[in-house]
Parts: C-alpha cells; sequence; structure tokens
C-alpha cells in the first residue's frame, strides 16, 4: 500500500479536539514529578550504575509507578522489567601505551590521564604493536565523495583520528552546520572495525567532542554480548589532546594542524611513522541488566495491535572517581528528569477517556550511558515488532529552569508525523526552534536514534530557549553552566533553585502528539531519501 502522509489541516483536526486529560493543577504535576527526581537522583540509588544495587531500587521504583498509573507489564514472565543481558568490561589502569620508533626511546602514554578507553572483543588481555595511521575524520562517505582511507590498507594498524566531521554550511554537504551520523564517535570505531584495524584512537579537542576530556575518561563500560562473527577492535579509546600533540608531534605536525588537514577536501591518509605498542588488561563480566516496560492498551480492536512508544534512559554512572569528596554521580537532571517525564506521561495517558485507538508503551532503558544499549537491545527485541509501531518519542535531561516557550524536536522534520508535531506545538503555544547543538550530532547521543536507526521515526523532545518571564539568554547560560560544572560528574543533583512547573507544558505537547499518531488513519514513516527510510519500508511500512 502506497503511503499517504496526513495533511497539516487533517493533522490540526486530531490535535485540536477537545482534550480528556483529567483535570489536575499543573503546581501539583510538577510536585509529583520533583518527588520522582529526588528520589531517582538521591545518593540511596547510587548513581543508577547497570547491574548494581542501584538499578534495583531504581527498576523496582519505576515498575511500581507503571503498576500505579495501571500499565499492564510486558517484561518477562508478566513483570515490568525486560532483561538486557550485559557485558562489563573494566580496563585496568595499569594498561600501557607507548609510541615506538627503532632506535629511539619509548613515548609512553599515561592510561586514564593521557589515554582512556576499553576493549571491544570482551577478551581479558590484549597486545597489540602496530603502526599508526593518520586518517583525519575516520570517514567513508561515497555520496560526499570522501574518502579518509582512500589508498590506505590500515588491516592490523592502528588509526588515530578525530571525531566531528568537515565542516560545511551546504545542508546537502554532510548535512550542512548541523552533524551528521559520520561524525559521532561510535560511528568512528564501526568503521574502523570494518576496515580490520587492531585498535582505533580519537584525539580529543572540547570543540569536535562539544564536552571535556573527563567524561571519556572513566575506563569502564558495558557492552552487549558480541557476535563472535563480527569485526572488533582490540581497543577502542581516546587521546587527550596533551597526548595528541604528543604522537603527532612525533610526525612533525601539530593537533590543529592534523585537524585542519582532516578538514581540507582531498585529504590523504598518511603514516605517523611510528608503532602504537599496547598492553590492555580488562576484566570482563557478564551482567544482566534490565529495561522496565508497561503498556495502556488502545480502544480500537484492530489497531491496539500497534503502538506509540514514550522513551527515557533510567540509568547514569554509578559510584566513580571523586570529584570535590562526592563519589555519587546522582545524575539528577541525567536523566532522572527524563524518567519523570516519563512517569508523568504514563500517568496522564492511562487516565485519558475516551482512549487513543493504539496502544501506547512506556519504556525505561538501561545502559544509555554505556552507549545506548539498553534501547538498541529492544529495537533488536521488541515487545511490539517495530513494523507496527507509530512513533517514538524520547525525553533525555531536560534541566527544570522554568516554563518553556519554545520546544526543540530535532529529527521531527524529517517523518510524516511533522503536521502532527507542528499543530500540537501551536495548541500548546509553543515556537519550535532549531537546536542549537546540532553540530554536535546530538539528534544521534540518545535513545531515539536506535529506534530511528531499525526504522522507527523517532526523535527527542527538549525544551527551547525561550523561558516564559525569563531573559533571553537564560536557557543558554543555564546550559552552559551545567555543562561546565556538572554534566558527567557527582555535581549533577537536585538543585533547590530548579524549577519543575514547565514540565507540565512538556508532558502536554508529548501527549498531543502520540495521541495524535495513536488516532491517525496510517502509521508515519520518514520523508523519501531520509536515511532511516529503508529500514523503515523493511519493517513493512510503506
Amino acid at each position: 500500500m502506497t503511503f499517504r502522509p496526513l495533511t497539516l489541516v487533517s493533522a490540526a483536526l486530531l490535535v485540536t479536539a477537545p482534550s480528556a486529560r483529567p483535570a489536575d493543577p499543573p503546581a501539583t504535576a510538577a510536585e509529583r514529578m520533583k518527588a520522582h527526581v529526588a528520589y531517582l537522583a538521591s545518593d540511596r540509588l547510587e548513581g543508577r550504575g547497570p547491574g548494581t544495587r542501584g538499578e534495583e531500587l531504581t527498576t523496582d521504583y519505576l515498575a511500581a509507578e507503571f503498576k500505579k498509573a495501571g500499565l499492564k507489564p510486558v517484561g518477562e514472565n508478566n513483570t515490568y522489567l525486560q532483561p538486557v543481558p550485559l557485558v562489563r568490561v573494566a580496563t585496568s589502569p595499569k594498561s600501557t601505551l607507548a609510541a615506538t620508533r627503532a632506535g629511539e626511546k619509548p613515548t609512553e602514554f599515561a592510561c586514564e590521564e593521557e589515554f582512556s578507553g576499553t576493549s571491544h572483543t570482551q577478551a581479558d588481555l590484549e597486545e597489540f604493536d602496530a603502526e599508526a595511521v593518520f586518517v583525519g575524520h575516520g570517514i567513508t562517505a561515497p555520496e560526499f565523495e570522501w574518502d579518509d582511507y582512500k589508498g590506505t590498507d590500515v588491516k592490523g594498524k592502528v588509526v588515530v583520528l578525530f571525531t566531528n566531521e568537515p565542516p560545511s554550511d551546504d545542508p546537502a554537504f554532510f548535512g550542512g552546520k548541523a552533524l551528521t551520523y559520520y561524525g559521532r564517535w561510535t560511528f568512528k570505531f564501526e568503521e574502523a572495525a570494518r576496515r580490520g584495524a587492531r585498535a582505533c584512537f580519537i584525539v580529543h579537542t572540547n570543540e569536535t567532542a562539544g564536552y571535556p576530556y573527563s567524561v571519556v575518561r572513566p575506563l569502564d563500560g558495558a557492552q552487549l554480548k558480541r557476535d563472535p562473527s563480527s569485526p572488533a577492535l582490540a581497543f577502542a579509546g581516546w587521546l587527550s589532546r596533551k597526548a595528541g600533540e604528543r604522537l603527532l608531534g612525533l610526525a612533525g605536525t601539530t593537533v590543529d594542524d592534523a585537524l585542519k588537514a582532516a578538514d581540507t577536501k582531498g585529504f590523504k591518509p598518511f603514516s605517523l611513522g611510528v608503532n602504537l605498542k599496547g598492553n590492555i588488561a580488562t576484566k570482563v563480566e557478564r551482567i544482566v541488566s534490565n529495561n522496565v516496560a508497561g503498556i495502556v492498551e488502545g480502544s480500537d480492536q484492530k489497531l491496539k495491535d500497534e503502538v506509540v512508544v514514550f522513551t527515557a534512559h533510567w540509568d547514569h554512572l554509578g559510584v566513580g572517581r571523586g570529584v570535590a569528596g562526592d563519589t555519587i554521580y546522582n545524575g539528577a537532571a541525567d536523566n532522572a528528569t527524563g524518567c519523570a517525564l516519563l512517569l508523568e506521561l504514563a500517568r496522564e495517558w492511562a487516565a485519558l477517556s475516551p482512549r487513543p485507538k493504539r496502544s501506547a508503551l512506556f519504556l525505561a532503558v538501561t545502559a544509555e550511558e554505556k552507549g545506548l544499549l539498553g534501547s538498541k537491545h529492544y529495537a533488536q527485541h521488541p515487545v511490539v515488532p517495530l513494523g507496527k509501531t507509530a512513533l517514538n518519542l524520547n525525553f533525555d535531561m531536560i534541566l527544570p529552569i522554568g516554563v518553556p516557550e519554545s520546544v526543540v524536536v530535532t529529527g521531527a522534520e524529517r517523518t510524516t508525523a511533522w503536521p502532527l508535531v507542528k499543530a500540537a506545538a501551536t495548541r500548546n503555544k509553543l515556537e519550535i526552534e532549531p537546536d542549537p547543538r546540532a553540530h554536535l550530532g546530538v539528534y544521534y547521543r540518545s535513545d531515539h536514534f536506535s529506534m530511528a536507526r531499525a526504522g522507527v521515526p523517532a526523535f527527542s523532545v527538549g525544551a527551547g530557549s525561550k523561558l516564559k518571564g525569563k531573559p533571553a539568554d537564560f536557557a543558554r547560560k543555564a546550559a552552559q553552566e551545567f555543562n561546565d560544572s556538572a554534566y558527567h560528574s557527582p555535581q549533577d543533583e537536585l538543585k533547590t533553585d530548579w524549577d519543575f512547573s514547565g514540565f507540565a507544558v512538556l508532558v502536554a505537547f508529548g501527549i498531543d502528539v502520540c495521541r495524535a499518531a495513536a488516532d491517525a488513519d496510517r502509521l508515519p514513516t520518514w520523508n523519501p531519501g531520509d536515511e532511516f527510510l529503508p529500514a523503515r519500508e523493511k519493517s513493512g511500512v510503506k
């Protein structure tokens, strides 16, 4: 069947129909969501690390709240839990890395301080001693006539590169200012492995990564169980800028000059003239974490087999390196806020009358901080087939700093659900604004990406920069302060001055978007030519 997208007129009719959400003062909802954040970000939960006591307390709480809201369990054995088998990997801080050249003293790099990362082979010990090759941004993109590996066989070698991608103001060339998936660090490791590289190191700069080295400095992580038939890197890691200067200096260049070369059309990879020798000891432990899932069934006997999906990740970084005397990474903004919104969305959706035609799945996923692993596992093992999944709205790290008058929904414009989104924004008196962090590839950094990659129209909902009664630069300054002082640190705790009054607006917007999708005549899809359209069509949606 040929898909015919909804017109803006029909979409507007769907979302401007009288709402049947239960009357509930916004202040009540705000206090409820604040209480969720207070508990989920408390020291008692020890940073909500997957596979820890903190996980048990977190998932028990979320499941209890789903039950209280009236959601039906859709996990294993009639519970709300969907098991996610993980492999916890921790690089020994005694691991070594050195640049060597015959007849010269080795240049050694300090583990964690100057290099960090993990092995992807899930082996206890990996050793390599191979030629280091600089491959620019490590991108192969035939559609843009760009190949950083051109003419170079890196099989068995160590590749050194930058994250991000060539700068562009042309939307037809690497998406213009917005970063594409080619620019994400995950792509760099995937492509290096496909090329047969033994190891891959990304030279960190604040500008190319979008965050400080402290964010990538940890030596522990988690992975989904590896398919033995797929290629894997003996080490996938980062070099601090200082280490990058030392390594590139051995080849007679600098970080800035190497980055300038990588940004230039016609870049050609080159040997650094040294071997990188690594001895990487890894502690490997198999654990089971859990997604938390509950469903509200739709009212239509046929369409209730299809769903809209709301997601938020419940995990954070657990207990780790002390900062200012604190070792618990509470993750209040990242992402107790998203969980609070998810719980309120579930409560309100379950109370809708009349009930929407399609069902709604509420999914709190694990291991987002480890590489979107919980959502990736769900996309591989969905409760409802992806070909019957209408839409995914994700909520991740929203600062409670007031009532939004604008909203960011990057990626929604790429889908045929865009008219529904615009109509819902109008109804809730929200202006849709571009994502100011699009150049950092934010679209590819949260759980909706797992769903999008599997074909489901998906995007995150975030508050925009316009806040009721606040100066024009208030939100930008608050976000910058959080990024500089609290992001991925123990300082991400519930603040006394946080204002949750605006969260009800985002809840109303999310419900309006998904209710329209749940009641629409057909499932939305991606626009013609979109990178995710083939996966959508493969799932059976045309």
